[in-house]
């Protein structure tokens, strides 16, 4: 027998959105993000990736279909839904003269969880917030601000955590802190679901991707799946003695010759068998052509991404 599957902590149905104005942000997305999982959501700008997240976290209602967050409909239990919920919005929107240590209590308040100095002196700490805890909020600066909005997201002890562009116009200092954090939640349990342009982030971080492009999710994949399957490789050959051309039986290849004739580039599937690499050293050493380096490199996630939503357009 098999043990049954854990459900998904965030299950979205059928999810469209269309404003007023007849805008379409988002139409029939269906989604699952799994237990304990750092799930990264792509796409460029005006894709719908604030829309979605704002309809999971009970801000915005949707046009059509459900949504359930660590087992509750997000309409119809709204209050126990919203608690398992942490968000970490683009904008800082805090109280500007409250301290640091207020500003993140009274969050914690606010979801009726009871009072836990400890708790919360252990987020501050966390990052690196604890020299601040009696400073205002106007009196930060702008990565110290969004430090603030992540441990008020944190407060109240959220299951699911959602960081909507975490790191934009952030230090790379606080941008390591942040990922640091990010796998210490993940390895108590926490489900973290980010929105990013850095897409080294996604590639360095998450554990799937799902591409969302004009309101409409593109794929979900496990990442190293997604880079397996849809990635290139280069395998390039550095040769004894330039040529002029290529041999005539490599025509049907994907191949480039540098403008000095002393290297040889083949693009390959990442999916294709070895028979194509093979083919191609066989033919090059009949013709007499020797080589004296090679190595190999793989597409990033960012050209992935690029091309997908190429294709999609």
């Amino acid at each position: 027998m098999h043990a049954p599957s854990t459900p998904p902590i965030i299950s979205v149905s059928g999810l469209s959105k269309t404003y007023a104005t007849g805008f379409s942000a988002l139409k029939s997305v269906d989604l699952a993000i799994k237990r304990g999982e750092i799930f990264a959501l792509l796409g460029p700008n005006g894709a719908g990736k604030t829309t979605l997240i704002s309809i999971i976290c009970g801000l915005v209602r949707p046009s059509t279909g459900t949504v359930t967050a660590d087992g509750h409909d997000i309409q119809r239990d709204y209050r126990a839904a919203r608690s398992a919920i942490g968000l970490v919005p683009q904008e800082l929107t805090t109280d500007a003269f409250e301290t640091v240590w207020a500003t993140v209590s009274f969050s914690r308040g606010l979801f009726g969880r009871p009072k836990d100095p400890a708790l919360i002196e252990r987020i501050l700490k966390d990052l690196s917030l604890w020299d601040k805890k009696d400073t205002q909020i106007r009196r930060l600066s702008g990565g110290m601000k969004r430090r603030v909005m992540i441990a008020k997201a944190l407060s109240h002890e959220p299951r699911i955590l959602f960081l909507d562009e975490p790191t934009a116009g952030v230090d790379v200092e606080l941008r390591q802190d942040m990922w640091q954090m990010v796998r210490r939640l993940r390895d108590d349990g926490v489900t973290i679901i980010l929105t990013t342009h850095y897409i080294e982030e996604a590639e360095e971080m998450a554990d799937r991707v799902g591409v969302i492009s004009k309101g409409e999710i593109i794929l979900v994949e496990e990442k190293a799946e997604l880079m397996r399957k849809l990635g290139k490789k280069q395998l390039t050959l550095q040769l004894q003695q330039p040529i002029t051309g290529v041999p005539a039986a490599l025509a049907d290849f994907d191949l480039r010759l540098s403008a000095d004739g002393e290297e040889i580039v083949y693009t390959y599937d990442t999916q294709a068998d070895r028979t194509g690499i093979t083919t191609l050293l066989q033919t090059l050493s009949e013709a007499g052509i020797r080589f004296r380096d090679l190595s190999t490199s793989q597409s990033s996630l960012e050209e992935i991404f690029v091309n997908l939503v190429r294709e999609r357009a």
